[in-house]
């Protein structure tokens, strides 16, 4: 990505972001399924073996997420609070839909208003706020 501006590297990095968080979401709420066949209803091994195969993809699909989070994390020059977040969410179900709507808003709330510095939060409201009212 050596020459995009760093605008066009955050726009990138957020639209991998959003995909993999809904991937994401979607398989923990299939392994959520997958356990509770399991271990509550008990269900035999001709239906778990159509499903066995669910808690490996979420794994891996997991860790695809992973990179996404930390590449938007740093190329956005977020704080370590919003990473513990933002890593979080992939394993709460549910969670990752709500945390991927915020950062996406604020990321490109972001964009919209240059690179700020880090933990320059007040930009980023003054931002999706709009002008000052007089």
């Amino acid at each position: 990505m050596a020459g995009k501006d760093w605008a066009t590297k955050a726009r990138a990095a957020l639209g991998r972001y959003r995909v993999m968080a809904w991937i994401t979401g979607v398989m923990l709420l299939v392994l959520c399924v997958e356990l509770l066949l399991k271990y509550v209803v008990q269900a035999g091994d001709d239906v778990m073996r159509w499903i066995e195969w669910v808690p490996f993809a979420h794994g891996w699909i997991y860790v695809v997420y992973l990179v996404t989070v930390v590449d938007l994390w740093s190329t956005m020059r977020w704080g370590l609070g919003r990473l513990v977040g933002m890593v979080l969410a992939g394993v709460v179900p549910v969670l990752s839909f709500v945390v991927e709507r915020r950062v996406h808003r604020d990321g490109l709330d972001q964009v919209v208003a240059g690179r700020p510095r880090r933990g320059d939060r007040k930009d980023l409201h003054a931002v999706s706020a709009g002008p000052p009212s007089d």
